[in-house]
């Protein structure tokens, strides 16, 4: 059977975007790093909010908003990065929500990675994959 250009590659891109999409994110979540913030404890995707720009022209100051209902710690990684913990946020009994705002550097493109620690001790987690132009960790 013959297929036309445009057939392969449409089937070229629906393989491609279904293997990008079935790639479970809970294989960089069993990261040392994390693993260290987490204790093991088992993660569960989404609960939790993480803006950050898709594209970054200087990855030296990467704006970061994140936010989970009931937080009371929550960790921002890049594993690429020479310090894989970027920041941890801590939140007390008495903080009016749990939420935050910095800048970040990144090293190079990678996932930024958002775990919150909720206050009845789950975890959850959330990707955001960003692409950097310049890299911030020039050592």
């Amino acid at each position: 059977m013959l297929y036309s250009r445009r057939t392969v590659l449409a089937l070229g891109s629906g393989t491609l975007a279904a293997a990008t999409l079935s790639s479970p994110a809970s294989a960089t979540l069993d990261h040392e790093a994390i693993l260290q913030f987490t204790g093991g404890a088992s993660i569960v995707q989404g609960g939790i909010e993480l803006v950050v720009p898709p594209h970054v022209d200087d990855g030296h100051a990467v704006p970061l908003q994140v936010s989970a209902l009931g937080a009371s710690a929550i960790a921002i990684f890049a594993l690429d990065n020479p310090n894989q913990e970027v920041v941890r946020f801590r939140f007390g009994p008495i903080a009016a929500n749990s939420a935050a705002a910095t800048k970040i550097r990144l090293a190079n493109s990678q996932d930024v990675i958002a775990i919150a620690r909720l206050e009845d001790g789950t975890f959850r987690s959330t990707v955001a994959p960003v692409s950097v132009t310049v890299g911030g960790c020039n050592v």
